[in-house]
């Protein structure tokens, strides 16, 4: 959430940065409700003021023995004015609350302005796109022939746009994510393995509510939604606390699977592992000083990159332009790994700086000494890294003209030393 203040005193700016994100912001009525709300707020302290006044008037004619029946008359209609003006100021804040919040997060100024992804700024590439003496096959044409993937099923047992990994293409994707595990505690963040649902203002805390409820999957009987990510719940983990500057930062991990109602999208690109309504991933979470979130953004796209490197998968990696980036983020880079059965880049991790925003919704603070006022944190998070198209990467890159699939030597000690997926015709 955007800090009203900040609105107040330069609203054309903030108005135009903003509409670079998401164009039609207008910023006009919520600052007229806010002026409302402050005004209804002195209103209320002015009566509240008179009715203390009239409560010592009382209290003095009492002690004289005099008639105060006036008097209490006057404080029962200022009584009455007071509870009509807070009915009023309630409604009001909430209004404005409810406003504020679908305001999405202010860009950063070095962000670059556009509308849409055509315009993203590559920063670099990695490695070469792999070249072939043979037609490279896609993943689904590489799982019929070597029996990876059943869609068929998980489209009996749950509907389309579900995937049922089997054998060694399960086998595969679990050695995946032990690997990413293992490499996100090397690289110093501390794992947490967090529920997969998550509450309401979990949500809200983390910019995925109110704007994104058509999106969610949402468990109806107990007001709870499974986790599109678990930034989601990562980001509600010290909601409404204070902590102490000597625990900070705090830079976590978990895995756990992701479920995107919007996810499933027609068309033969999106086949597959490619778009999926659950998917797995390894996330980045940090709750950092201020002063120090660039370096913590920097230390995301290197530690994410460095797993891309390690599986010999070429990618590049782009500066999303603001009308390209998420709810929440200032700032935001995607790292688009390339897939020869698609002959196309997909992103496979996104990285977001996503400033004071979340830590302004859900109330995570810190405090830099005992006497200091508490201040918001900055969080940012990461991908690392998301498998479905991580998987189509390798399947697609490691392939072998036989059909056969090589293994990257990082993962091989995850499948007992497993160096290759045999073809069926082997």
């Amino acid at each position: 959430m955007l800090d009203i203040k900040e609105l107040r005193q330069d609203p054309s700016e903030i108005e135009k940065r903003l509409c670079s994100k998401e164009p039609g912001i207008n910023i006009k009525e919520i600052l007229n409700l806010d002026a409302q709300v402050r005004e209804l707020k002195t209103q209320v302290e002015g009566l509240k003021a008179e009715r203390n006044s009239a409560s010592k008037e009382i209290a003095e004619l009492k002690r004289a023995q005099k008639d105060a029946s006036r008097s209490i008359e006057a404080m029962g209609k200022i009584g009455s004015e007071i509870k009509a003006f807070e009915e009023k100021l309630g409604s009001s804040e909430k209004d404005l609350l409810d406003k504020l919040s679908c305001l999405p997060n202010l860009p950063f100024k070095t962000t670059p302005i556009g509308k849409s992804s055509e315009e993203n700024i590559c920063v670099h590439t990695e490695g070469k796109k792999p070249n072939f003496s043979f037609e490279p096959k896609n993943h689904l044409q590489l799982s019929d022939q070597l029996g990876l993937f059943d869609f068929k099923r998980s489209a009996k047992i749950t509907g389309s746009g579900w995937s049922l990994y089997t054998d060694l293409g399960a086998r595969l994707e679990w050695a995946l994510l032990q690997y990413m595990v293992d490499f996100q505690i090397e690289a110093g963040f501390e794992m947490r393995l967090v529920p997969h649902l998550v509450k309401s203002e979990t949500m809200y805390g983390c910019g995925q509510l109110p704007k994104f409820a058509d999106q969610l999957f949402r468990i109806q009987d107990d007001d709870l939604y499974l986790i599109p990510t678990s930034e989601a719940a990562l980001g509600g983990l010290y909601s409404d606390e204070i902590l102490d500057i000597s625990e900070m930062p705090k830079n976590l991990f978990s895995y756990t699977p992701c479920f995107r109602r919007e996810a499933g999208a027609a068309g033969i690109s999106e086949r597959g592992l490619i778009r999926t309504h659950q998917f797995n991933k390894v996330e980045m979470f940090s709750f950092t000083l201020p002063e120090e979130s660039d370096k913590t953004f920097d230390r995301m796209v290197l530690v994410a990159e460095g797993i891309l490197k390690s599986l010999d998968l070429h990618y590049r990696v782009m500066h999303l332009v603001t009308g390209d980036m998420p709810f929440s983020a200032a700032k935001t880079f995607d790292i688009e790994v390339w897939l020869p059965g698609q002959h196309r880049y997909y992103e496979c991790s996104s990285i977001s700086h996503c400033s004071d925003f979340q830590a302004r919704r859900s109330k995570t603070r810190f405090r830099r000494s005992p006497t200091d006022s508490p201040e918001f944190m900055h969080t940012l998070n990461g991908s690392g890294l998301a498998t479905s198209r991580l998987m189509v990467a390798l399947l697609e890159t490691h392939q072998k003209e036989n059909g056969s699939i090589s293994i990257p030597k990082v993962l091989q000690p995850y499948l007992k030393g497993l160096n290759t997926i045999p073809a069926e015709t082997l």
